[in-house]
């Protein structure tokens, strides 16, 4: 098939075709798969070259700096036959033979010779989608959920599958969805949109240039590098919020609609950039951050919590790279030839960086290209990934297989340190306050509005009932004044009339009868005199009763004005509560500038520790002197991690730190009442404890009683741990192992895995353990104190470090057992047995961790060393695993030692011999 000579977008514009997703055909040799077993982490990091950059990922921002070790995971998928090998390969075997129930792969050389390699996963050419994403990327995704950053990767020659591995929208066939869609769908169901953030950008690195998916005209976009954290970034690129799944696939959709793709020889619909799809994730921590309740008292809102929210910030990069290609195979020639020689550059670079990572180098050339600085995290960073190598089965291919194979191999040699990315949210906090200062003055608005209206309403109706008895008042006044004077002057005219009455009977009476009637006239004066008199008393009586009515309106009218007087004087007391209240808002007001002011400056601070820790680590680097003396600073510097560097340079500050300061100030710290300080002075202590020369300097000091009383009296996972771990290194001395067995260590360190959760306490509890069940002297104490108990206990964790260790202490206590039984100064059945650990181990001794395995495969042969275990080592099935360590065991002196075991047993060869078995 001939090269079209140029490339092409994706969305068919003006271009030679329009890439289409192609399924993975079958061809008819079915090959079994089975569901894999995720490796453990490997062992203690190896202490080079901290990331791809080879200067380390920096510290994140989580609030344990120490990070979890992880290997690169390296699956490999096959894609079966496509319609043109079926033909021209006929007559051909395919040049591999996948082994996945042994996660082998089996490479031909010729007809009568092959290479074998091993895997972390091997896909046949059925393995379903779903089932390539559960091995390959889901591991990823959880991590990346849990605030872990994480990468998954498919490398391989152009035309093997890694786009349809990838980025497969499944659209027609739901079944058929790559990683990219299926890692959303459980991203999705596991944030919550309404407090979480999911934001996407998508990429494309085309001849040495970063190019926008999602905007093409962004076509030249710049990598920004941390110089503190050394975290890459691309701050140029669009970045879209992601609300559901199915803007997702549209957004997917777009982008692969811009990226080139060519016709080649090799593959009609060929990726000429590498893809790069990069999802943030922002997600709360529930049950970390602190609620803002109010209280209610003197009508203000009292804030008792400032602590700020904790996030987890992780970031999923899903990288589909480019193909490898030989010119000569593909044909391309032309702008297409420019274009491989792009992709095949960078690829190289990508190799040259792995090998140096695998190989432990001083250097690793990260910056021969773009692909390699933004994978620098990828690869002996801070991120969990994992690689799926895809190969075609043609034997015309075989080279670029084998290449591809070899990329593999050398990838699973790298590891990472995970470390966990947490912050506080500050602008989280600042909004918060900020809504809680908006109810604040909203509800004083209308609190004083209330108060307002109450206050007008209060005297509108004061007035109303003054104006109102002022009026019935003043008609009162005015009806009495009435009716008195009608009544006087009807009074008066009666008198008037009776008087003119009385005239004319008196003039009429002295002409009747003379001059005789003058005594009585006189008498009848006298008696209208007295009535008159009586009337003017009825008179004088009425008015004083009128006065008296007037006084006590009078006084009504008082009372009414002193009320009115009182309720202006509320009003004034009214306002005066106002004021207070205003000036209450002035002062929450200023409060939120205060926090703010102090948030800017925990951020300056911040800056000022960073930079004095780099001035710290360069004048030790010059063996300058520092002012370190006396307690406080050991306080400042234990209180602050910070000024610590890693690695050698950490080891150093510490170093100048005890011969400082002294180990007697140090241990004292170990009793502080400030949690952190007894953290990170125990952390101080445990890295001293990992030098062999200040093991007996700790131990002397009182060092090992401080560090079995934090395991007693402290309820903090991570002062167990660090303490656990310190006690494991002392644990390696012989005289330290009798005094910690002397001091009830080994119940303090069951007590410690009885209670704890957390795999990393867990594993140094082990350890420590597994180090006294190395002593002869201490076999029957350290049974008899619940020791081998703990250990079997621990397994309930299942994290493969844990499991490591639980597996060599059981070696260890095997190991002694046999030489004591050999020496006759033991007699009878295995403590291991005895106890139950037998069952255990033989459940494992074909586990897929080789630190797990060795140790269990060693404890096996020092158990069947003694004929008294023969019988239960039969009857639990421990003889069938002896003979498969005899005969497949990778290391040549364990399967020497189990053969020499099998035929030296009488037991074991008669039942063999009645199994029909040969040895």
């Amino acid at each position: 098939m001939a090269a079209s000579g140029g490339y092409n977008y994706r969305d068919g514009t003006q271009r030679s075709s329009h890439k289409v997703d192609r399924p993975l055909s079958l061809n008819s040799n079915p090959k079994s798969s089975v569901k894999s077993k995720a490796l453990p982490a490997s062992g203690p990091r190896r202490n080079s070259t901290g990331s791809i950059g080879g200067g380390g990922a920096g510290p994140a921002t989580s609030k344990n700096d120490t990070g979890v070790p992880g290997r690169v995971r390296v699956a490999v998928r096959l894609r079966p036959r496509n319609a043109e090998e079926m033909v021209a390969d006929a007559d051909f075997a395919d040049c591999v033979e996948l082994q996945p129930e042994l996660k082998r792969l089996k490479l031909r050389k010729n007809n009568w010779d092959t290479d074998t390699y091993e895997f972390d996963e091997v896909l046949t050419e059925f393995a379903s989608q779903k089932r390539v994403y559960e091995v390959v990327a889901k591991p990823v995704v959880e991590s990346v959920l849990e605030g872990y950053n994480g990468t998954v990767m498919a490398y391989g020659q152009t035309g093997t599958g890694k786009t349809y591995t990838l980025g497969r929208l499944g659209e027609e066939d739901t079944a058929a969805r790559g990683i990219m869609v299926r890692a959303m769908e459980d991203i999705l169901a596991d944030v919550s949109l309404e407090s979480d953030s999911l934001s996407v950008s998508y990429l494309q690195l085309y001849m040495e240039t970063i190019q926008d998916l999602i905007d093409p005209a962004n076509d030249n976009i710049s990598i920004v590098e941390d110089p503190k954290t050394g975290d890459v970034s691309v701050p140029g690129a669009s970045l879209v919020e992601i609300r559901d799944h199915q803007s997702f696939v549209e957004l997917l959709r777009l982008g692969e609609a811009h990226r080139f793709a060519t016709n080649t020889k090799l593959n009609t619909e060929s990726s000429r950039s590498h893809a790069i799809l990069m999802v943030n994730v922002k997600k709360s921590v529930k049950g970390r951050d602190s609620a803002l309740p109010s209280q209610n008292g003197n009508n203000s809102h009292m804030v008792k919590s400032l602590k700020p929210p904790v996030v987890r910030k992780s970031k999923l990069v899903v990288v589909d790279l480019a193909g490898s290609e030989r010119i000569d195979k593909s044909g391309s020639e032309g702008h297409t030839l420019e274009e491989a020689k792009s992709i095949n550059l960078s690829l190289s670079a990508l190799g040259k960086c792995i090998n140096a990572l695998a190989e432990n180098s001083a250097h690793v050339p990260v910056r021969d290209s773009k692909l390699t600085r933004l994978l620098r995290d990828s690869f002996g960073g801070t991120a969990r990934t994992s690689l799926v190598i895809t190969i075609g089965p043609s034997p015309r291919h075989r080279g670029e297989t084998a290449s591809t194979i070899m990329f593999g191999q050398r990838a699973m040699k790298v590891e990472n340190m995970l470390k966990l990315k947490e912050e506080f949210d500050y602008k989280s906090l600042a909004r918060r306050l900020d809504i809680q200062l908006d109810k604040l003055i909203a509800e004083h608005e209308r609190q004083q509005k209330a108060f307002e209206d109450e206050i007008e309403r209060i005297t509108i109706e004061a007035q109303n009932q003054i104006s109102e008895v002022e009026r019935n008042y003043a008609d009162g006044l005015e009806k009495e004044r009435v009716k008195y004077q009608k009544d006087y002057m009807e009074s008066i005219k009666k008198l008037e009339e009776q008087l003119v009455m009385n005239q004319k009977r008196h003039g009429s009476e002295k002409i009747t009868n003379g001059p005789e009637d003058d005594g009585s006239d006189v008498t009848t004066i006298k008696e209208s005199c007295r009535v008159h008199v009586e009337e003017i008393d009825d008179l004088k009586k009425l008015l004083q009763k009128e006065t008296l009515l007037r006084k006590a309106a009078e006084e009504e009218v008082q009372n009414l004005k002193i009320q009115l007087t009182q309720w202006k004087r509320s009003e004034a007391a009214g306002n005066s509560e106002i004021l207070k209240l205003r000036k209450m808002l002035e002062d929450e007001e200023h409060q939120k500038d205060k926090l703010e002011g102090e948030i800017a400056t925990l951020h300056s601070q911040l800056l000022q520790l960073s930079f004095e820790a780099n001035e710290t680590s360069q004048r030790l680097d010059r063996n300058e002197p520092g002012k370190v003396g006396g307690l406080e600073s050991l306080m400042t510097q234990v209180r602050h991690p910070q000024l610590k560097d890693s690695g050698n340079e950490e080891k150093t500050s510490i170093a100048k730190l005890f011969e400082q300061v002294g180990l007697q100030k140090i241990l004292s710290l170990l009793e502080a009442e400030d949690n952190d300080v007894r953290i990170h002075a125990v952390k101080v202590v445990a890295n001293l404890a990992a030098e062999e020369a200040n093991q007996e300097k700790i131990v002397e000091a009182g060092g090992l009683t401080s560090l079995l009383m934090l395991l007693k009296s402290s309820e903090d996972e991570t002062i167990h741990r660090v303490a656990a771990g310190a006690i494991a290194n002392l644990a390696m001395n012989e005289t330290n192992q009798e005094l910690i067995m002397t001091q009830g260590g080994i119940s303090l360190l069951s007590m410690t895995a009885a209670n704890g959760e957390d795999p990393q306490t867990l594993r140094m509890v082990a350890g420590a353990i597994a180090n006294l069940c190395g002593n002869d002297k201490l076999q029957s104490k350290l049974r008899g104190e619940g020791g081998i108990k703990a250990l079997l206990g621990m397994v309930r964790c299942g994290h493969p470090d844990v499991l490591a260790q639980v597996a060599r202490g059981i070696a260890n206590f095997a190991k002694c057992e046999s030489r004591a039984s050999t020496q006759g100064t033991k007699t009878g059945r295995s403590l291991l047995i005895e106890d139950g650990a037998l069952s255990w181990i033989v459940q494992n001794a074909n586990n897929d961790a080789s630190p797990i395995r060795r140790h269990i495969e060693l404890a096996l042969c020092h158990l069947a060393q003694h004929d008294v275990n023969a019988k239960d080592m039969i009857s639990t099935g421990a003889l069938w695993e002896l003979v498969r360590i005899s005969r497949d065991c990778s290391r040549e002196d364990i399967r020497t030692l189990a053969y020499r075991t099998l035929t030296s047993s009488p037991t074991f060869q008669a039942e063999l011999r009645r199994l029909r078995i040969d040895n």
